[in-house]
Protein backbone atom coordinates (compact mmCIF):
# COMPACT_ATOMS: atom_id res chain seq x y z
CA UNK A 1 0.00 0.00 0.00
CA UNK A 2 1.46 3.48 -0.92
CA UNK A 3 1.66 5.87 1.47
CA UNK A 4 -1.59 7.58 1.95
CA UNK A 5 -0.77 11.61 2.96
CA UNK A 6 -3.20 14.69 4.14
CA UNK A 7 -3.63 17.37 1.75
CA UNK A 8 -1.54 20.50 1.97
CA UNK A 9 -3.83 23.10 1.90
CA UNK A 10 -6.68 22.53 4.87
CA UNK A 11 -9.20 24.16 6.29
CA UNK A 12 -8.57 25.62 9.70
CA UNK A 13 -11.61 24.19 11.45
CA UNK A 14 -14.13 21.47 11.59
CA UNK A 15 -17.73 21.03 13.62
CA UNK A 16 -20.80 18.69 13.04
CA UNK A 17 -23.57 19.88 11.80
CA UNK A 18 -26.95 19.46 13.18
CA UNK A 19 -27.50 16.51 11.15
CA UNK A 20 -24.16 14.98 11.45
CA UNK A 21 -24.33 15.80 14.98
CA UNK A 22 -27.43 13.94 15.70
CA UNK A 23 -26.14 10.65 13.50
CA UNK A 24 -23.13 10.70 15.22
CA UNK A 25 -24.97 10.88 18.62
CA UNK A 26 -27.09 8.23 17.45
CA UNK A 27 -23.88 5.78 16.81
CA UNK A 28 -22.31 6.69 19.69
CA UNK A 29 -25.48 5.48 21.88
CA UNK A 30 -25.14 1.65 20.55
CA UNK A 31 -21.61 1.40 22.58
CA UNK A 32 -21.11 0.83 25.62
CA UNK A 33 -20.06 3.58 27.88
CA UNK A 34 -16.59 3.49 27.65
CA UNK A 35 -16.36 2.41 24.65
CA UNK A 36 -17.21 5.03 22.20
CA UNK A 37 -13.65 5.05 20.72
CA UNK A 38 -15.37 2.01 18.57
CA UNK A 39 -17.75 4.49 16.83
CA UNK A 40 -14.48 6.30 15.55
CA UNK A 41 -15.02 4.26 11.40
CA UNK A 42 -18.34 5.76 11.19
CA UNK A 43 -17.29 9.34 12.89
CA UNK A 44 -15.31 9.80 10.03
CA UNK A 45 -17.51 8.07 7.02
CA UNK A 46 -20.26 10.98 8.34
CA UNK A 47 -17.39 14.00 8.09
CA UNK A 48 -16.17 12.62 4.91
CA UNK A 49 -19.99 13.22 3.57
CA UNK A 50 -20.56 16.34 5.23
CA UNK A 51 -17.07 17.90 3.72
CA UNK A 52 -17.86 17.27 0.05
CA UNK A 53 -16.41 13.75 0.33
CA UNK A 54 -13.12 14.25 1.94
CA UNK A 55 -11.71 14.73 5.32
CA UNK A 56 -9.75 17.08 6.47
CA UNK A 57 -6.98 17.60 9.64
CA UNK A 58 -9.65 19.38 11.36
CA UNK A 59 -11.97 17.01 11.62
CA UNK A 60 -10.22 14.35 12.98
CA UNK A 61 -8.98 16.46 15.51
CA UNK A 62 -12.88 17.21 16.07
CA UNK A 63 -13.72 13.58 16.08
CA UNK A 64 -10.68 12.74 18.89
CA UNK A 65 -12.27 15.21 21.44
CA UNK A 66 -16.10 14.10 20.56
CA UNK A 67 -15.05 10.54 21.44
CA UNK A 68 -12.76 11.37 24.07
CA UNK A 69 -9.72 9.62 22.07
CA UNK A 70 -6.32 10.57 21.05
CA UNK A 71 -5.85 12.18 17.89
CA UNK A 72 -2.59 10.02 16.27
CA UNK A 73 -5.51 7.51 16.79
CA UNK A 74 -7.98 8.82 14.82
CA UNK A 75 -5.32 9.75 12.22
CA UNK A 76 -4.08 6.13 12.11
CA UNK A 77 -7.43 5.14 11.19
CA UNK A 78 -8.05 7.50 8.69
CA UNK A 79 -4.77 7.19 7.06
CA UNK A 80 -4.86 3.58 6.79
CA UNK A 81 -8.49 2.79 5.27
CA UNK A 82 -8.70 3.86 1.83
CA UNK A 83 -12.29 4.50 1.98
CA UNK A 84 -11.25 7.42 3.31
CA UNK A 85 -10.16 10.65 1.22
CA UNK A 86 -7.83 12.59 2.92
CA UNK A 87 -7.79 15.37 0.25
CA UNK A 88 -10.95 16.99 -1.99
CA UNK A 89 -12.03 14.80 -4.63
CA UNK A 90 -14.82 17.01 -6.28
CA UNK A 91 -18.59 16.81 -6.27
CA UNK A 92 -17.62 13.21 -8.33
CA UNK A 93 -15.84 10.69 -7.07
CA UNK A 94 -15.15 8.22 -9.87
CA UNK A 95 -13.76 4.74 -8.67
CA UNK A 96 -12.97 2.53 -11.30
CA UNK A 97 -12.71 -1.21 -10.25
CA UNK A 98 -9.73 -3.04 -11.68
CA UNK A 99 -9.45 -6.28 -10.11
CA UNK A 100 -9.76 -9.29 -12.27
CA UNK A 101 -12.98 -10.01 -13.40
CA UNK A 102 -13.29 -6.12 -14.42
CA UNK A 103 -10.14 -6.12 -15.82
CA UNK A 104 -10.72 -9.26 -17.72
CA UNK A 105 -13.78 -7.84 -18.87
CA UNK A 106 -12.63 -4.42 -20.36
CA UNK A 107 -11.79 -2.13 -16.71
CA UNK A 108 -8.63 -0.61 -18.62
CA UNK A 109 -11.42 1.08 -21.10
CA UNK A 110 -12.57 2.81 -18.35
CA UNK A 111 -9.73 3.92 -17.23
CA UNK A 112 -8.68 5.14 -20.30
CA UNK A 113 -12.41 7.28 -20.50
CA UNK A 114 -11.74 8.55 -17.44
CA UNK A 115 -7.53 9.70 -18.46
CA UNK A 116 -9.77 11.51 -21.19
CA UNK A 117 -12.60 13.04 -19.88
CA UNK A 118 -11.25 13.66 -16.30
CA UNK A 119 -7.50 13.99 -15.79
CA UNK A 120 -4.52 12.28 -17.25
CA UNK A 121 -3.61 11.06 -13.51
CA UNK A 122 -5.68 9.69 -10.71
CA UNK A 123 -6.66 11.30 -7.89
CA UNK A 124 -6.31 14.43 -9.66
CA UNK A 125 -9.25 16.89 -9.87
CA UNK A 126 -10.03 17.32 -13.14
CA UNK A 127 -9.44 21.79 -14.55
CA UNK A 128 -13.02 22.71 -13.33
CA UNK A 129 -12.07 20.86 -10.04
CA UNK A 130 -15.58 19.25 -10.35
CA UNK A 131 -14.64 16.00 -10.30
CA UNK A 132 -11.59 13.05 -9.92
CA UNK A 133 -10.84 9.64 -10.13
CA UNK A 134 -9.01 6.69 -9.03
CA UNK A 135 -8.87 2.95 -9.71
CA UNK A 136 -10.04 0.52 -6.69
CA UNK A 137 -9.95 -3.00 -5.68
CA UNK A 138 -13.29 -5.61 -5.89
CA UNK A 139 -16.47 -3.63 -5.47
CA UNK A 140 -18.51 -6.21 -5.10
CA UNK A 141 -20.25 -6.21 -8.44
CA UNK A 142 -18.04 -8.67 -10.29
CA UNK A 143 -21.13 -10.39 -12.37
CA UNK A 144 -21.74 -6.93 -13.34
CA UNK A 145 -18.33 -6.11 -14.66
CA UNK A 146 -16.62 -4.06 -15.53
CA UNK A 147 -18.52 -0.85 -13.34
CA UNK A 148 -17.22 1.62 -11.69
CA UNK A 149 -18.90 3.90 -8.73
CA UNK A 150 -19.58 7.47 -9.01
CA UNK A 151 -20.15 8.62 -5.39
CA UNK A 152 -22.65 6.36 -3.76
CA UNK A 153 -24.23 5.01 -7.08
CA UNK A 154 -22.39 1.93 -8.84
CA UNK A 155 -22.64 1.92 -12.97
CA UNK A 156 -22.41 -1.31 -14.38
CA UNK A 157 -21.98 -3.39 -17.61
CA UNK A 158 -19.88 -0.48 -19.05
CA UNK A 159 -17.62 -0.12 -22.06
CA UNK A 160 -15.34 2.93 -23.31
CA UNK A 161 -18.54 4.22 -25.38
CA UNK A 162 -20.73 4.48 -22.48
CA UNK A 163 -18.25 5.53 -19.88
CA UNK A 164 -17.69 8.55 -22.02
CA UNK A 165 -21.47 9.25 -22.09
CA UNK A 166 -22.09 9.15 -18.33
CA UNK A 167 -18.51 11.72 -17.92
CA UNK A 168 -19.83 13.71 -19.88
CA UNK A 169 -23.01 13.92 -17.95
CA UNK A 170 -21.54 14.30 -14.91
CA UNK A 171 -19.04 17.26 -15.85
CA UNK A 172 -22.43 18.94 -17.13
CA UNK A 173 -23.52 18.80 -13.63
CA UNK A 174 -26.00 16.13 -14.75
CA UNK A 175 -26.66 12.96 -12.62
CA UNK A 176 -26.49 10.11 -15.16
CA UNK A 177 -28.79 6.65 -14.11
CA UNK A 178 -27.13 4.25 -12.26
CA UNK A 179 -27.37 0.46 -12.96
CA UNK A 180 -26.78 -1.58 -15.49
CA UNK A 181 -26.00 -0.40 -18.83
CA UNK A 182 -26.66 -3.27 -20.99
CA UNK A 183 -30.34 -3.00 -19.62
CA UNK A 184 -30.51 -6.11 -16.88
CA UNK A 185 -32.22 -5.91 -13.45
CA UNK A 186 -29.30 -6.73 -10.93
CA UNK A 187 -27.31 -9.10 -11.84
CA UNK A 188 -30.06 -11.31 -14.00
CA UNK A 189 -28.82 -13.80 -16.83
CA UNK A 190 -28.71 -12.03 -20.07
CA UNK A 191 -31.06 -13.14 -22.72
CA UNK A 192 -33.66 -14.18 -20.53
CA UNK A 193 -31.31 -17.26 -19.89
CA UNK A 194 -32.84 -18.56 -16.48
CA UNK A 195 -29.93 -22.11 -16.29
CA UNK A 196 -26.25 -22.82 -17.05
CA UNK A 197 -28.32 -25.34 -19.52
CA UNK A 198 -29.23 -22.51 -21.65
CA UNK A 199 -25.72 -21.80 -22.44
CA UNK A 200 -26.11 -24.29 -24.97
CA UNK A 201 -29.14 -22.38 -26.84
CA UNK A 202 -27.21 -18.75 -26.73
Amino acid sequence: MSLRRPAKDQPETFEFNSSSLDAAKTIVSKYPTGRQQSAVMALLYIAQKQNNNWIPLAAMKYIAKFLEMPYIKVYEVATFYTMYNLSPVGNYFVQVCTTTPCMIRGANKLVEACKEKISENESELSSDKSCSWTEVECLGACVNAPMMQINDDYYEDLDKKKTLEILDQILNGKTPKPGSYRGRINNEPENNRKTLMDLKNA
